[in-house]
C-alpha cells in the first residue's frame, strides 16, 4: 500500500529533477557541538571572536574577515587541524541514510564547503555513507555562496544544474544553489525557517521522499503531525 502520510501531489509544481546536491553539515549530519567547540578553541587561541550566526560559508572566506591578510593561511591550517581532530558527538541527522540511500549512484552528490580531509573525517565519525561524488572547498575557485560548488557538482554527475535539486540549511548554500541554477529545498534547524529562501522549506529530512522514475527524481513531502 501507498504511504498515505506523504502529500500524493509532486510539492514542487509537477517537476522531475535529475540529480539531487546536499549539503552535508547540518544537512546530512550534525556537527555543531565539534564545530563551536574548535572554533572557540581557535578563537582564544587568536583572540578574535566568530560570529556565531555564520554558517555555511568556507572557512578562510570567514577567517579572512578577523586576522591579518599575511596571517590567513596559518589561521586556517590550526582551525582545520582543530576541526579534523574533533569528531566527537558528530550524528546523522533524521532522515539523512534514507533519503540518500534512495537515489542511485548517478544522481547524487554531498557539495560542502569544508576542506576534503575534515569532510572525510566528519563522513567517517558519523558512519553516514556517502555517495562517491563530494565536492569540497578545494576542488573550486570560490566557495558558497558563489555557485562554483554546486556547477561542480552538476558537471561531475554529468547532469545539467537547472535540472539538479539542491538541499540546504544555510542562507549561503541556498543562495549559491539559485546562483547555479538549481531548485532549492531549505532544512531548517541551523536557521529558522524564515531565514532560508528556498522553493521548499522543510523541517528536516525525515519529511522528504524522493522517487525516482522513468521522467527523472519527483519530491514528496511528509506533513508535520499536528
Amino acid at each position: 500500500m501507498p504511504d498515505l502520510s506523504f502529500a500524493t501531489e509532486n510539492v514542487l509544481q509537477g517537476r522531475t529533477f535529475d540529480a539531487v546536491l546536499f549539503d552535508m553539515d547540518g544537512t546530512l549530519i550534525d556537527s555543531t557541538p565539534a564545530v563551536n567547540r574548535s572554533w572557540a578553541v581557535w578563537g582564544r587561541e587568536w583572540g578574535v571572536a566568530k560570529d556565531e550566526t555564520v554558517h555555511g560559508r568556507p572557512a578562510r572566506d570567514i577567517i579572512a574577515e578577523l586576522v591579518p591578510a599575511a596571517r590567513v593561511d596559518e589561521a586556517i591550517d590550526r582551525i582545520l587541524a582543530l576541526e579534523t581532530a574533533d569528531t566527537q558527538d558528530i550524528t546523522v541527522l533524521p532522515g539523512a541514510a534514507a533519503l540518500l540511500d534512495s537515489l542511485p549512484e548517478s544522481r547524487r552528490a554531498i557539495v560542502t564547503s569544508c576542506a576534503r580531509p575534515l569532510a572525510v573525517a566528519r563522513l567517517a565519525a558519523s558512519a553516514l555513507v556517502a555517495p562517491s561524488v563530494i565536492v569540497t572547498i578545494d576542488d573550486t575557485p570560490r566557495g558558497k555562496p558563489f555557485p562554483e560548488p554546486f556547477l561542480e557538482g552538476a558537471a561531475r554527475l554529468g547532469v545539467d544544474p537547472r535540472r539538479c535539486l539542491v538541499i540546504e540549511d544555510a542562507p549561503a548554500g541556498l543562495q549559491a544553489g539559485r546562483a547555479a541554477g538549481c531548485t532549492t529545498i531549505g532544512v531548517a534547524g541551523t536557521y529558522p525557517a524564515a531565514e532560508l529562501e528556498a522553493d521548499l522549506v522543510v523541517p528536516g529530512l525525515d519529511h522528504l521522499r524522493i522517487e525516482c522514475t522513468d521522467d527523472g527524481l519527483i519530491v514528496r513531502f511528509k506533513l508535520p503531525k499536528n
